[in-house]
């Protein structure tokens, strides 16, 4: 089974499929992960979603990370974990579900937008910290964010990451991004989903530095 670690050295890129409905999983976490893709997130808020993580996680739990986004509840931690899901993400720092996620054994990737609440996931026992939303800050943020965080906690940008400011996101010392509708929208034909995931990867790869 891959680490997440391993996951986001081949791809840092998170795809986020909100509104995705359980009938199109299969076929949509297949095109992703063919493009390069190695950790994707069902936010809670799209349609039956823990039917959907069951699904992804059957088709790729032992090649990918597969989880769940909008987690706001405890409940919610075990619901994933029941699914095959192995990360959760949230889009505050909320403690309690933090603390849920490590006791079900689970990834915990909070929200945060403050050095406050960033220390406070930590505090908590977060392994990465969402940077939400990103669409509201500049890539320098993240620099100055990386110059007093744990070097081991990787900080992922999310919301407003594309193919014109994804490397720059990278440069200023961000782990992964998140991204939502640049990759995938409900009814967006396959194909074309494969092909936007691939080219958000290939723009991360020409501004990559190594």
């Amino acid at each position: 089974m891959i680490d997440i670690e391993d996951a986001l050295g081949t791809c840092p890129i998170v795809a986020i499929l909100r509104g995705l409905e359980p009938e199109r999983a299969e076929e949509i976490g297949q095109a992703l992960f063919d493009a390069g893709i190695r950790v994707i997130e069902v936010p809670l808020n799209s349609p039956r979603p823990f039917e959907s993580i069951a699904c992804l996680a059957r088709l790729l739990g032992d090649r990918a990370v597969i989880g769940a986004g909008t987690v706001l509840t405890d409940e919610d931690v075990r619901a994933v974990a029941a699914a095959g899901g192995r990360l959760v993400v949230s889009p505050n720092t909320d403690t309690r579900v933090i603390d849920e996620t490590k006791w079900c054994g689970l990834i915990s990737m909070p929200g945060f937008f403050t050095p406050t609440e960033a220390f406070q996931a930590l505090a908590a026992g977060a392994d990465y910290l969402k940077l939400f939303p990103g669409d509201a800050i500049q890539p320098k943020i993240v620099g100055a964010l990386r110059a007093v965080l744990p070097p081991d906690r990787g900080i992922v940008v999310t919301g407003g990451v594309g193919r014109d400011n994804i490397a720059d996101f990278f440069a200023a010392g961000a782990r992964a991004v998140a991204v939502g509708s640049s990759i995938f929208k409900p009814g967006k034909p396959v194909e074309q989903i494969g092909a936007d995931a691939a080219a958000l990867i290939a723009a991360w790869r020409d501004g990559d530095p190594h």
